[in-house]
């Protein structure tokens, strides 16, 4: 190398260089990202999801909503008949369908068949008696039979010697008059005897019918007890045990209901079957709107237990009197007990169901309909905000009446237009915050 021609850069300046470029560099990188971050910031655009609906055309329904229970039309309560002590040895289990003949509660019949026994004895014993007594007087009756028709031949052999007097002396004649008296007395005594025999045979005969007809009565009533011990379905349907009021308990719990072994007593409640082809919703109307509510009027029912079917039914009955449903000590509401008849059926319905009523005050049919969420008021008029491509525009309508879900549009709008159910602006709002 020449020593005239000297080296462009100096060894280690062209290190200095080089990282003197790489901070302008990342310097001029991290402005480009703080932009590129401002822009987004404060430039770029939030997606904002509204709830929409559509107006539809449907019949608007005034209606009131309470709850309440299926129960039957008709049901047959069968009660403990009137023997005494009524003890179950056999019940039909609950909730089992149950066929018309079928036994349902048979009682201890021990006793009954014991006294059935005893009482028919009776009256063989009676009967026994009644022979021998009637037998006895046949013998007593013979005798006085005897006794008078003696009585009555002296009185005659007196009286014909009585009539020689005329030819016999006066002594024998007086002798023969005194034999007619005797002989008078006699068979006046005997027809006494015979009267009081009589009367008192007569007494004993009602004695002993009356005694007889107790027995009798008895036999009967053995009987009739022995064909009320056991209990028959008098028509198909579920079987529902009752509960059984006099069992022990923990207090304040529901009585448990009868089982076999439990000792009933006369007339109690034992079970019953509803008759499942007649069923209709018991329910309470709240006081306010009992003066809306009135008969004939259609109600829609839902079934706890029976969500995928809508039950069609008729309020036929409300309570002409308000009923008293205490809360706490002092609080108490009323109101007012009403039922209302299914018109249709479901095989899976059952007494003692829970279900929703809706009842129909009122039917407005083809109305056009916009949940009540949809309204809004904008300068004191009612507006909805309709959907235009990715915008909701607002736009005045004119509404009618209204119920819990739904508002009557009279004019501003038409079918199948996309509403929002909330403010564009507040949803955008909330889109911001997140």
């Amino acid at each position: 190398m020449s020593k005239d021609l000297k080296p462009k850069q100096r060894l280690g300046q062209a290190g200095k260089s080089r990282k003197k470029k790489m901070v302008i560099i990342g310097a001029i990188l991290a402005l480009c990202g703080g932009g590129a971050y401002a822009i987004y910031r404060y430039t770029g655009t939030t997606t904002v999801e509204v709830a929409v609906a559509r107006a539809r055309r449907a019949d608007f329904v005034v209606s009131v909503r309470t709850r309440g229970e299926v129960k039957s039309t008709r049901r047959v309560v069968l009660l403990a008949p009137q023997i005494p002590d009524p003890r179950i040895v056999r019940l039909a289990e609950s909730g089992r369908p149950i066929k018309k003949g079928d036994v349902v509660v048979e009682f201890d019949g021990a006793q009954q068949e014991q006294n059935y026994l005893q009482n028919a004895t009776s009256v063989r014993t009676v009967d026994s008696e009644i022979v021998q007594t009637e037998a006895s007087y046949r013998m007593v009756n013979e005798m006085d039979g005897m006794n008078l028709m003696t009585s009555e031949y002296n009185l005659q052999r007196s009286e014909l010697e009585a009539s020689k007097a005329e030819i016999l002396s006066e002594i024998e004649g007086a002798k023969n008059r005194i034999d007619v008296g005797i002989s008078e007395g006699e068979l006046g005594q005997v027809k006494t005897a015979i009267k009081s025999h009589k009367t008192t045979q007569a007494a004993d005969r009602d004695r002993l019918a009356q005694k007889k007809d107790k027995a009798l009565r008895d036999v009967a009533r053995s009987k009739r007890y022995l064909g009320m011990i056991v209990i028959r379905a008098p028509l198909d349907g579920i079987l529902n045990v009752l509960p059984n009021f006099r069992s022990s308990g923990s207090w304040g719990s529901t009585p448990p209901p009868f089982k076999e072994g439990d000792r009933a007593w006369t007339g109690a409640a034992i079970a019953e079957i509803p008759d499942l082809t007649q069923m209709r919703l018991e329910v309470t109307l709240d006081e306010v709107d009992r003066g809306e509510v009135k008969l004939d009027q259609q109600v829609k029912i839902q079934v706890d237990a029976i969500p995928d079917k809508e039950f069609r039914a008729v309020l036929d009955w409300i309570s002409p009197i308000a009923a008293l449903n205490y809360r706490g000590s002092w609080m108490a509401e009323k109101t007012f007990p009403a039922h209302a008849t299914l018109k249709n059926l479901d095989p899976r319905l059952r007494p003692g169901m829970s279900a929703s009523a809706e009842i129909v005050l009122e039917r407005q049919a083809n109305q056009l309909l916009i949940p009540i969420r949809a309204s809004f008021v904008r300068n004191g008029k009612p507006a909805v905000y309709v959907q235009s491509g990715a915008d909701f525009i607002p736009r005045r309508i004119e509404v009618g009446r209204r119920n819990d879900t739904d508002i009557v549009v009279l004019s501003g709008l038409k079918e199948g237009e996309v509403v929002a159910l909330e403010s564009p602006a507040e949803a955008a709002k909330r889109a911001k915050k997140l």
